[in-house]
């Protein structure tokens, strides 16, 4: 039996499902998201709950299919009602972000400035070197997030460039100058 997919996911206060054959979709306060459940795992609402089951428990395939569809589910249903949010942090001499209407603008070191279109479902928000990604999806909050990072990695030096804020970067030594030795 899967551990994370026998237990049921709560549906709180304000969360509405809508569960037609295996497309589920759910709306809260924060958005609506929709998933297409793998065939061999079902899906049924009751008293409040969403409960997963799959045919045949003892088959690997199933028994992973429905961990990972539990955990989709339960990712949506905190997607609606609290959203989801990953925090980056600008370093470096004249590195700079600024959102400008559906935009990203960040100017990173290179001869240009790099303009990203912020995904439909997600918020940017920019002070003084930190950019917040919120949004209900945390695949589509997590993406984004990477592609950020992905513009400007962190470098192993001097640590400039774009990071996690819970990231720690492994510094290296830099070239060390041996004293010269020697007699009079």
């Amino acid at each position: 039996m899967s551990r994370v997919g026998k237990k049921a996911v709560s549906i709180p206060n304000g969360v509405t499902v809508d569960l037609k054959g295996n497309r589920l979709k759910i709306k809260g306060p924060k958005g609506e998201l929709s998933l297409d459940v793998h065939p061999k795992v079902k899906l049924n609402q009751e008293a409040g709950e969403i409960v997963l089951n799959v045919q045949r428990s003892n088959n690997k395939l199933e028994r992973s299919l429905w961990g990972l569809s539990r955990s989709l589910v339960n990712n949506m249903v905190l997607g609606v009602t609290e959203g989801f949010s990953k925090s980056l942090e600008v370093n470096g001499v004249g590195y700079k972000a600024q959102v400008s209407g559906k935009k990203l603008v960040l100017n990173l070191g290179y001869s240009h400035t790099i303009e990203m279109e912020v995904p439909a479902g997600l918020e940017v928000k920019v002070e003084k070197n930190i950019i917040v990604v919120t949004g209900a999806d945390k695949q589509a909050v997590g993406e984004f997030a990477a592609v950020i990072r992905q513009k400007r990695a962190p470098e192993p030096y001097k640590g400039k460039g774009i990071k996690y804020i819970d990231e720690v970067i492994r510094r290296k030594a830099g070239k060390v100058v041996k004293a010269v030795g020697g007699g009079a």
